[in-house]
């Protein structure tokens, strides 16, 4: 009986000591490193957590551009881009948030790095393929503007993993659209590596998207 307890008790010290040494080694860890995957090459320049993984958001699309032409994501995702969902008949936060991420793109283009902004509607009722390229033309030269039928723009919405909602039951002509407003910072290589919210300036956004687009 007395072997059988001091058994047990070894036993129980044995996995609070490993407890003990475990806490100390995680101590040592540099903050928001542990349980990184070793193999990510962006694990110095991550900042936010996703849900699941970063492969879960983005992927492949078939919208319509500025031109009328339909393309898919490989044709539009050829250098680091900052997508972002909106609508053109949005009074302030689309407009202020495409000007931001145009913005972080002049802002890399200093440094001597790529970046493209990329506008993908959620209201093709009215984001005609006219309309979107006269508001991506009057942001910035380099911004691909892309919009679709319904069921193409819900599709992109979904790989995104964006929300969007129109309040057009009463006022079909002037009506505002609800939805999301994170901004991704898309590789060619890659895919998602990064998001960013509306409260980030673009400094903010090109200081962090510079870490990922120097390392791939």
């Amino acid at each position: 009986m007395g072997k059988a307890l001091s058994k047990k008790i070894l036993i129980i010290a044995s996995i609070v000591l490993a407890g003990f040494l475990f806490c100390i080694w995680l101590a040592t860890l540099p903050a928001g490193n542990f349980f990184q995957r070793s193999d990510d090459p962006f694990a110095e320049c991550r900042t936010t957590q996703i849900v699941g993984s970063a492969g879960t958001i983005g992927g492949p699309f078939s919208l319509i551009n500025q031109d009328g032409k339909k393309v898919s994501e490989k044709e539009v995702i050829k250098e680091p881009s900052f997508v972002y969902f909106g609508y053109t008949f949005c009074p302030d936060v689309c407009p202020l948030d495409s000007a931001r991420n145009a913005e972080a793109v002049d802002l890399l283009a200093q440094q001597g790095l790529p970046a493209t902004p990329i506008f993908i509607s959620i209201d093709p009722k009215r984001d005609t393929p006219e309309v979107v390229a006269e508001f991506t033309k009057w942001i910035h030269p380099k911004m691909i503007g892309l919009t679709g039928t319904a069921e193409q723009v819900k599709a992109a919405s979904k790989a995104y993993r964006t929300y969007y909602r129109a309040d057009d039951q009463e006022d079909a002509e002037f009506y505002l659209v609800d939805h999301s407003t994170m901004t991704y910072l898309m590789l060619p290589e890659y895919g998602f590596v990064e998001f960013f919210r509306r409260d980030e300036s673009a400094n903010t956004l090109a200081e962090k998207a510079a870490c990922f687009i120097s390392q791939s």
